[in-house]
């Protein structure tokens, strides 16, 4: 395990860099808002980083108190890493990050990596209430955890059980949505959002 480093200065915003300031750190968090995730999970799910650095990152945000380390029981018998609640806390550090680095996005290069997803975090900015939430792009389907208040906040795949709403649409609308060009008010009325289910989410979602 690599020594901390520190900025040495009293100051609350370089006591928090000197914790998850390392390159990596802030993206293994918003994989792990999805709840445990194995390493292999991890390693695909993060694309350009290398089998040492994650191993290195994980073993500081456990040391951190950020991350834990557990086995799960038969059937599974897989070790997965999960949040602890102080690296939960990190979800709103998360979206305002995300907010703010919207201005950078620009144009998808042909060398950018995406998985669906990566766009959780934009739409739990941009969907109200409380309930499960399924998203359907080309790329894959999520679930949103509006309201969650402890664990996770999304998960990668379909919703375990019937959601409350599903939604179906692409990358550029959630792109736009996520840049603040598009509510889902207005992406959902133009018909760039399909809306189905009969749960309160879903008809408010409709109803907008």
């Amino acid at each position: 395990m690599s020594p901390r480093r520190s900025y040495d200065q009293y100051c609350s915003a370089a006591r928090a860099l000197d914790v998850v300031g390392d390159r990596w750190t802030l993206l293994i968090v918003r994989e792990l808002l999805a709840g445990p995730r194995r390493y292999t999970d991890l390693h695909a799910d993060l694309p350009g980083v290398s089998t040492d650095v994650l191993a290195s990152r994980l073993k500081d945000m456990e040391r951190d108190g950020l991350a834990t380390r557990r086995r799960l029981p038969p059937p599974g018998a897989a070790t997965v890493y999960e949040l602890t609640g102080r690296g939960r806390e990190l979800l709103p550090v998360l979206q305002a990050l995300g907010a703010w680095g919207v201005a950078e996005l620009g144009e998808r290069r042909p060398t950018d990596a995406v998985r669906a997803h990566w766009f959780a975090l934009p739409l739990l900015r941009a969907i109200e209430g409380e309930g499960v939430v399924e998203v359907r792009l080309e790329e894959g389907e999520f679930h949103l955890l509006l309201g969650a208040e402890d664990g996770p906040v999304y998960g990668d795949g379909p919703a375990p059980g019937e959601p409350d709403a599903r939604l179906v649409l692409d990358v550029a609308t959630c792109t736009a949505v996520a840049r603040g060009e598009l509510s889902m008010t207005d992406a959902v009325r133009d018909g760039r959002v399909e809306v189905t289910g009969e749960g309160t989410l879903a008809k408010a979602l409709r109803d907008m």
